[in-house]
């Protein structure tokens, strides 16, 4: 500890970085290099798939680990807990309903495609790929993009990631592919690939660092775990659970499938195994190009993941793990259960940010997917281009313990299931409460009391007391103006 006659104290720790840093220059003129920027996400992994955030029966040594080297986030959220819709909206940092995305984008093969109707990401929505590229920095992505194909006539390639900021692709084409032996694009062409999915990738991400470590780099590695299908998966990923029994989340749900649950949650947690054992491989290639201290290292996931919670399994178009079926309805498919619940929003966020981020720093305050935009743009000190709309915030004041109080911690997310069935959901989230609305069927809206039912399974909307009527009445409220501020699609509906 270093303590100077004015008071100040400054830690060891932090004087060490910033003699570590100096080493990064641009030039003579000694001009500190920006960080590097690894920005890992994964799919469909739950907040809870973390021993770090409680579950000991999940084996992260390498998250685990990160976590303590910085910043953990216990109230992170995603804004639609679906794939191309969340994605969306972590790219741009707008909602997907301003962005026309408002479920997952079927792919070439997929029995909802349909030729010829290209849907995907317009290239006119600035993203912080494009801002990051345009200020010096070389720009990779590699895995899981579902923002649009391109691979129908081989030639359109306005979806395509190189027109959204990045300057070198390799991965996924659409939202799906098989976790052994997969189908891959490198170079422009696609080619089956021998291995592990999540393996190639990260060898890829590897030689991406080593082509890029003399300049400063943002470097997107899109997992497609632990997206289903799990297995086959790598026997050192397997070992922890082979002979584990699984706990079950909500055990005394009525008619839940148990033991459907627990096999199915050891293949899951397995997947997501094999994710921290290649970001230990990330790790340890910064640490032997001396890259390390200067490099912002963040890991997310595009969304929650339910197993069993509430009786359900998967994400925000959830379908029932009950060992008899849902039928069929008018407006939802056999066993279809759309849903905003917390466990499809909640995400892991884990920052690693040397010299900036004290570590083992916990973090409760809301956050949500819309803030990265503005986030990763302060960390890299490049302003936000004057004509780009931005619905989040930078949460660098509060990685720096710079902001205490004065941070709004309230959610309002959205989910308009199109595919499969159809619901459009709109929620408004505090600190106690949270209402759903369903404005497909007004009969599915929901309200929970967060404080004494965090885990949302008494749904309070037919209550008549008083109190309660109020707060519906007043999330409604919050609801309506936030789809009116968004020019909110859905309000047509509404009105007529």
């Amino acid at each position: 500890m270093i303590v100077f006659k004015n008071g100040l104290v400054v830690s060891l720790t932090i004087s060490l970085w910033f003699i570590c840093v100096s080493a990064y220059s641009n030039g003579s003129n000694g001009e500190i290099r920006k960080p590097n920027i690894l920005f890992v996400l994964t799919d469909d992994q739950a907040y809870w798939t973390l021993r770090t955030s409680g579950n000991d029966q999940a084996y992260s040594p390498n998250l685990d680990k990160l976590a303590s080297e910085g910043a953990f986030f216990e109230n992170a959220f995603v804004t639609t807990p679906v794939c191309s819709p969340s994605r969306a909206t972590l790219i741009t940092g707008q909602y997907a309903s301003e962005l026309g995305i408002p479920d997952f984008i079927p792919q070439p093969g997929h029995k909802l495609y349909q030729p010829g109707r290209a849907t995907g990401l317009d290239p006119a929505n600035i993203t912080f790929a494009e801002v990051l590229r345009d200020n010096g920095y070389r720009t990779g992505l590699i895995g899981k993009w579902h923002l649009g194909d391109w691979t129908e006539s081989g030639m359109d390639k306005k979806f395509h990631p190189t027109n959204h900021g990045y300057g070198y692709f390799m991965g996924l084409t659409g939202g799906g592919e098989s976790p052994v032996d997969p189908n891959l694009e490198e170079n422009g062409e696609i080619h089956q690939m021998k291995g592990l999915t999540v393996d190639i990738l990260t060898n890829r991400a590897l030689e991406f660092i080593d082509d890029h470590q003399n300049t400063p780099f943002l470097l997107s590695v899109h997992y497609r775990s632990p997206h289903s299908k799990w297995l086959p998966v790598a026997d050192e990923d397997w070992a922890p659970y082979e002979n584990m029994e699984m706990r079950v989340p909500h055990p005394d749900y009525p008619d839940l499938d148990t033991e459907r649950v627990k096999s199915r949650m050891k293949e899951y947690l397995a997947s997501a195994s094999g994710i921290d054992r290649n970001v230990g491989k990330l790790m340890k290639k910064l640490n032997e190009l001396g890259l390390y201290e200067n490099t912002i290292v963040i890991f997310t996931s595009d969304h929650g993941y339910n197993m069993g919670h509430n009786g359900i399994e998967h994400k925000g178009n959830g379908y029932w793990i009950t060992k008899g079926d849902h039928p069929a309805t008018e407006n939802l498919a056999k066993n279809s259960r759309p849903n905003l619940y917390d466990q499809s929003l909640h995400i892991p966020v884990l920052i690693r940010w040397p010299g900036a981020i004290q570590p083992d720093l916990k973090i409760k305050k809301t956050f949500s997917n819309l803030d990265w935009f503005p986030t990763l743009l302060e960390m890299a000190n490049i302003p936000v281009p004057e004509d780009k709309t931005l619905r989040g915030r930078s949460i660098v004041p509060v990685l720096k313990g710079e902001l205490a109080d004065d941070w709004e911690n309230d959610l309002y997310t959205e989910y308009s299931m199109v595919n499969y069935s159809t619901a459009h959901m709109r929620s408004y989230r505090t600190k106690k409460w949270k209402l759903v609305k369903d404005f497909q069927d007004p009969r599915r809206d929901e309200l929970y009391h967060l404080e004494t039912d965090p885990d949302e399974k008494n749904n309070l909307i037919k209550e008549k007391r008083g109190e309660i009527r109020n707060i519906i009445k007043h999330l409604t409220y919050k609801i309506l103006s936030k789809m009116e501020e968004l020019n909110d699609p859905l309000l047509d509906s509404i009105t007529k």
